[in-house]
């Protein structure tokens, strides 16, 4: 018996999103946050260091063409610098490839990073969302190929996903990305959080087999430099690069965010430190948090999703401490809640409030 695809169509007024992120510190009063997924090692000190002496060179205008920053990415990538293109982080990326391909067809997985739709509104194509379900853990099932038709223009993924930590396969992946360029989709692929995962994650070395992936990756939560914004795209199509690059305005990036992130690119010892880091204290904190009765869904990125009856994202604001409230995630619900893996200190700190609760 075949199954219906779980996919939503849109319908004009059916939900009406809010541009609501992690973060809210400047309405909020919060000692701790834990609704922002950056890294808990914090700004490695070589970057730091470049962001105060990048005030010297505040006076003149950042490199158009962001060369030195180009050839540290295209280093530490190991993949040609002319594959490269940077944003004001990964969100002007998103917004500037839409406006290059102009779908009139895209589909979004869901639950997933409201950014991608957010795009996805700036033109007048339809967007397709795809629902996957909580018995899954939210991941993406068999009938997932078969909403991807020949008239769907563009295909936004992320791996790991946000919120839900989900991680696919190598083979998985490369399976979806097979099917879509044989249909002539593009795929958006957001690995913003890959680095916090093991480096045979990422699909990276497969860009020149696949001229319709686009990868986007950003600085900003494995070196703990939201306020830099700075984020980059990787692709081995050179037309489909140019068309991109044309949505983006001159000078985009900052002296800061050149200088900033011209030191990442140096920071492989910092990332592997990172790894195993976020690895013992994600287990730590998935462990207190089932202890305290919640349901908390298997993920591999620097934050857990969870579910409870309780008022939980209320409950632990009295008490200083943020949270992302998920209710406002296309598939999600009251009761919902993403909590970033930080310090062991932050973290007892929180699981001690969530033992105060009961």
């Amino acid at each position: 018996m075949l199954m219906k695809p779980a996919f939503i169509p849109e319908w004009k007024g059916l939900m009406k999103m809010k541009k609501i992120h992690g973060g809210d510190i400047y309405t909020n009063h919060v000692k701790t946050d834990f609704s922002v997924n950056v890294n808990p090692l914090g700004i490695p000190e070589a970057v730091e260091a470049a962001l105060y002496e990048a005030v010297e060179n505040c006076s003149k205008y950042p490199d158009i063409f962001s060369e030195k920053l180009k050839r540290a990415v295209s280093g530490m990538l190991a993949v040609p610098k002319e594959y490269l293109l940077f944003g004001n982080g990964a969100s002007e990326l998103f917004m500037a490839i839409i406006h290059g391909i102009r779908p009139e067809k895209t589909v979004i997985p869901v639950p997933s990073f409201y950014g991608y739709e957010y795009a996805a509104r700036a033109t007048d194509g339809e967007i397709i969302y795809y629902e996957t379900k909580e018995e899954n853990d939210f991941c993406l099932q068999d009938d997932f190929l078969s909403v991807l038709k020949e008239d769907v223009d563009l295909l936004f993924l992320a791996n790991p996903n946000n919120p839900t930590g989900s991680l696919m396969t190598g083979e998985a992946l490369i399976n979806v990305l097979e099917y879509c360029k044989n249909k002539g989709i593009y795929v958006v692929l957001d690995e913003c959080f890959i680095e916090f995962c093991d480096k045979e994650c990422s699909i990276l070395q497969e860009i020149d087999i696949f001229p319709n992936l686009i990868l986007v990756r950003a600085f900003t939560k494995i070196f703990a430099i939201p306020g830099v914004r700075l984020g980059y795209l990787v692709c081995s199509d050179s037309l489909l690069l140019e068309r991109i690059d044309r949505q983006l305005p001159e000078w985009n990036l900052s002296v800061f965010a050149q200088a900033a992130g011209y030191q990442c690119a140096m920071q492989t010892a910092f990332v592997e430190k990172t790894v195993a880091y976020i690895e013992s204290e994600r287990q730590f904190l998935e462990t207190g948090l089932k202890q305290a009765g919640y349901k908390v869904f298997p993920g591999k990125a620097n934050f857990l999703l969870i579910y409870c009856g309780q008022p939980l994202y209320d409950r632990l604001l009295e008490k200083g401490i943020l949270i992302r409230n998920c209710e406002n995630f296309r598939g999600l619900s009251k009761g919902f809640y993403r909590i970033a893996v930080k310090s062991r200190k932050e973290n007892e700190a929180l699981l001690s409030a969530i033992g105060e609760l009961k």
